[in-house]
């Protein structure tokens, strides 16, 4: 090779994530230039990424010389020098500082300064990595998600020394691999590393209150907010050891920000070796002969329940029961007494309202309920009241989750810690708004984006809940955003600039 050119990228790595991108790379008509340091890695390399694309001829999703073409622009390298010709480098080594630091070093003395220098890490500032590099302007990070092929988004992490021209090169060829590039602000976690961290702490936080299990928090997220995991099943899939990890990286990179710290329980299973799918133990056992999983469903032999007492004047409470088949009445003094707070728990309900709390349940009607209701009780509630309501639920077709009293029951409580998190980032200015809401639908399959879900409850919903989160748990975990706030006062959408 000798003059650099656009149409070529190096790949320095060809471990899963480096592979991935030389795939993509490929697909996307550019020349895959790997290199790896240990020898016959990057011939093995290219024969792996050979295999997937034949599979995906097998599949219907490529054609045969699509494909063939796509593996005669894999190129093995044997040395650095083999780089030079390459518009591009994307780093993929591991995690180690001190390794990147001499990668670049070196890179800089065999490529041109027109080449960009980018690094795959997930977890290093780039700027720290770049302030070895003699040329600054043109080291960005390229963070790609695992599994690369299947996962469309790639982060463009500046510095504040990268160049917009770097960044519009980037995103560039970001698109020409087939990516859906955002361009995010060098900061702890990047963008949905830092983003993910509310669904899973603050599922954590749930369970360590006792509130509810991590088989009904998950039963719950799924059911009805529509992700495709709850965040326990995500944190054994991705592994203890690297979420709790990176959890600590994501809080301390943020002076500790009370938002963002994660649990004891956490630590427990971490401690314990207890990582997920990969030690067959996690928040849930896997393998053959692992026992069933404690079921979410509250199941009870209790006649169900005709007649409720409704808090007047909740049109969507109404609604509700009337599709269960649920009679409202005056009140007897027996019956079940229903609510649907938003943001407050059972027991200041009870409190605030003047009501019995022994015969009130509470129902969570901020998401969908066609699969799923949870119901939630105060302290010294009647079984039996919770057992007549649930019975008439489970009647309708839909399954229960019974949980302890929690303002903002599990799902308006998560949701609006994902989306005061979405809040602060835009706040901040790690990325734009819309940005934000793309890089965590496809960077973690959220059902919706941060913001999105703002826009789902409402604004003045949404600081409802972080509010009463904040006042009656006193932990500044819950305290809202300024941007929030600003939004909700004004009665401006969620996505409207600063």
């Amino acid at each position: 090779m000798t003059a650099p050119t656009a149409e070529v990228i190096g790949v320095v790595g060809t471990g899963a994530m480096g592979q991935g991108i030389a795939q993509v790379a490929v697909q996307g008509g550019l020349v895959a230039v790997l290199l790896d340091t240990r020898e016959g890695a990057a011939q093995a390399a290219k024969g792996a990424i050979a295999t997937r694309l034949l599979r995906l001829v097998e599949k219907g999703k490529l054609t045969q010389d699509a494909a063939e073409a796509a593996v005669e622009r894999l190129r093995p390298a044997t040395s650095l020098g083999d780089l030079a010709g390459a518009g591009c480098i994307v780093e993929a080594v591991f995690e180690d500082l001190e390794v990147k630091r001499r990668l670049f070093k070196d890179l800089e003395e065999v490529v041109g300064d027109d080449c960009i220098i980018a690094s795959n890490t997930s977890s290093i500032p780039i700027a720290s990595i770049a302030r070895v590099c003699r040329k600054r302007d043109r080291i960005a990070g390229f963070h790609f998600f695992n599994p690369v092929p299947l996962m469309r988004l790639v982060e463009i992490i500046r510095t504040v020394e990268t160049s917009d021209a770097t960044v519009e090169r980037l995103d560039v060829l970001g698109r020409r691999m087939t990516r859906t590039p955002v361009v995010v602000k060098d900061s702890p976690g990047f963008l949905v590393n830092l983003g993910g961290r509310a669904f899973s702490t603050e599922g954590l936080r749930i369970a360590h209150e006792g509130v509810a299990t991590p088989a009904q928090i998950d039963a719950i997220m799924r059911d009805a907010c529509g992700f495709r995991m709850g965040p326990f099943e995500l944190m054994d899939l991705t592994g203890i050891d690297v979420n709790f990890p990176v959890s600590g990286i994501v809080y301390d990179g943020y002076m500790q920000d009370p938002r963002l710290k994660t649990s004891p329980n956490h630590k427990a299973l971490f401690d314990a070796g207890l990582l997920g799918r990969k030690t067959g133990q996690g928040w849930y056992a896997y393998g053959d002969e692992a026992p069933e999983r404690p079921s979410p469903d509250h199941v009870s032999d209790a006649a169900p329940a005709a007649q409720v007492t409704l808090v007047a004047g909740d049109a969507r409470l109404e609604a509700f029961c009337a599709e269960i088949g649920l009679a409202p009445a005056a009140d007897d003094g027996r019956m079940p007494i229903l609510a649907a707070p938003v943001g407050e728990d059972a027991t200041h309900t009870a409190a605030g309202l003047g009501l019995d709390h022994t015969r009130l349940v509470c129902v969570d009607l901020a998401f969908a309920t066609d699969k799923r209701v949870t119901l939630m009780t105060a302290p010294g509630a009647d079984p039996a009241v919770l057992d007549r309501v649930a019975a008439a639920v489970v009647r309708s077709g839909r399954k229960v989750t019974a949980i302890k009293d929690s303002p903002g029951f599990v799902a308006q409580r998560l949701a609006a810690m994902i989306a005061n998190l979405g809040c602060y980032m835009a706040e901040i200015g790690l990325a734009t708004p819309s940005d934000i809401d793309v890089a965590m639908r496809l960077g973690l399959n959220y059902p919706r984006g941060p913001l999105e879900l703002v826009d789902h409850l409402g604004a003045a919903t949404t600081l409802r809940i972080m509010e009463r989160l904040h006042a009656l748990t006193g932990e500044d975990r819950y305290r809202p955003t300024l941007w929030l706030r600003r939004r909700a006062a004004l009665g401006l959408p969620v996505h409207t600039p600063s």
